[in-house]
C-alpha cells in the first residue's frame, strides 16, 4: 500500500495578526497543507531551514528582506504572494525561488490553495493580470541579456548545464555554497528567468553554454 505523501510544509509572513489569521484559515481547508510557522517581519523568519512554500502578504516592500533568507534556505522555497500591483511579478522572478505564483489580496480559497499546490511542484501560477506583462514577450523572442554575466557566473551556468546541484558547484569551483546560491540567483536576474530549466534554454540560445 502506497505511502501517503508528505504534507506542503507553509509558513505565513503578513505584518498583521488580522492578516495571518485570515490566511491560516484559508490554507486550513486543505489536508495537504501543514501550517508550521507564521511571522510578521521576514527577520523572524531566519530560523527556518525547511519551508516548502511561503505565503505572503503585505506587498513587494517585503522582499529585499526575504533575499538573505531566502539565499541560505539548503532546498529553495516556492512563494506566493497576495498583491495588488501587477508589476510585482518582476520582483519575484529575480529572486532565488524554486517556483512562485502571485495573486489579488481578494484571492478565494480555491485560488489559494491551488497556487500553493502548483509553486510547491515547481510551476509557476497567478492571476492573469500579473502573469501577462511577464507573458507578453516570451524569452526567447528577446535575445538581447538584461546584464552580461561574469566569467564566473559563466562557469556555474556551465556547471548548472552539466546537472551539479548548488552544493556540487560549490565544490567544484572552491566557494562557498551560499556563494554558488547567490551566483545562480544573478545569472537567473541577467537571463530574465525564473528557474534552472528556463537558464539553460535561454543560455544554450544565446550561445553561453554546451548542452
Amino acid at each position: 500500500m502506497a505511502e501517503a505523501s508528505a504534507a506542503i510544509q507553509v509558513a505565513i509572513l503578513a505584518p498583521t495578526p488580522a492578516l495571518r489569521s485570515g490566511l491560516r484559515a484559508l490554507l486550513a481547508a486543505s489536508e495537504d497543507i501543514d501550517i508550521f510557522a507564521e511571522a510578521a517581519v521576514a527577520e523572524q523568519l531566519s530560523l527556518l531551514d525547511d519551508v516548502d512554500v511561503l505565503v505572503l502578504s503585505g506587498g513587494e516592500n517585503a522582499l529585499p528582506d526575504l533575499r538573505p533568507w531566502l539565499e541560505e534556505l539548503e532546498t529553495p522555497a516556492g512563494l506566493v504572494m497576495l498583491n495588488e500591483e501587477p508589476r510585482a511579478a518582476r520582483s519575484l522572478a529575480s529572486l532565488p525561488l524554486r517556483a512562485w505564483g502571485i495573486l489579488s489580496a481578494e484571492a478565494s480559497e480555491e485560488e489559494l490553495l491551488a497556487a500553493v499546490q502548483a509553486v510547491h511542484h515547481g510551476l509557476l501560477a497567478g492571476a492573469p493580470q500579473f502573469l501577462q506583462p511577464l507573458l507578453g514577450t516570451p524569452p526567447e523572442a528577446d535575445e538581447d541579456l538584461v546584464e552580461e554575466l561574469s566569467e564566473r557566473e559563466g562557469q556555474v551556468l556551465q556547471l548548472l548545464a552539466e546537472g551539479l546541484p548548488n552544493k556540487q558547484i560549490a565544490l567544484e569551483l572552491g566557494i562557498s555554497e551560499h556563494t554558488a546560491k547567490f551566483h545562480v540567483s544573478a545569472i537567473y536576474a541577467k537571463l530574465g528567468v525564473t528557474n534552472r530549466t528556463e537558464a539553460l534554454r535561454r543560455g544554450a540560445r544565446l550561445g553561453l553554454i554546451t548542452l
